[in-house]
């Protein structure tokens, strides 16, 4: 895709980002209970990643945010792992190969930060994301780890840095 670009979010972006997630979830009728559908960062994506050792990515096409992603410290976890967050693409966005250098943003900004590993929660349907996932070197693991609050989301995923 032409004239697509990866970049850090600023917050002009933060309107458009919140419509793309939750347009994925009701297209992939995702429960909106227990996962990050119900998340109070969803407005203002902006401010929730700019913190220390975080950091949030837009893709953009023509001027259009059409997928998002971030890495930040996985939460409620004693160790220097961070969670791959909030990985969404819309439906015209997908399968051209954005997910693959959109996680290599996030992982390479991971390293940076100095994490060592890098977690994920997925559901069990989103059988191409866990394809990707795998691709990239994400291992299932038997148990969550942390707490994200994201109950709803019974694959757990694991890559070391």
């Amino acid at each position: 895709m032409g004239d697509t670009v990866i970049r850090e979010i600023t917050p002009e972006d933060n309107a458009q980002v919140a419509q793309v997630i939750r347009k994925v979830f009701e297209d992939m009728g995702v429960p909106k209970v227990g996962t990050a559908y119900a998340d109070k960062a969803l407005d203002d994506m902006y401010s929730n990643y700019n913190v220390p050792k975080a950091a949030y990515f837009v893709v953009e096409h023509k001027g259009k945010i059409i997928g998002c992603a971030g890495v930040a410290q996985l939460d409620n976890y004693e160790g220097n792992v961070c969670e791959l967050q909030k990985m969404y693409f819309l439906e015209e966005a997908r399968g051209k190969g954005l997910g693959a250098k959109m996680i290599k943003a996030c992982l390479d900004k991971a390293k940076e930060f100095g994490f060592e590993a890098c977690y994920l929660e997925t559901m069990p349907y989103m059988e191409a994301a866990q394809k990707l996932y795998k691709k990239n070197g994400f291992e299932y693991i038997d148990a969550p780890m942390g707490n994200t609050g994201h109950y709803s989301c019974p694959v757990w995923m694991l890559k070391k840095l």
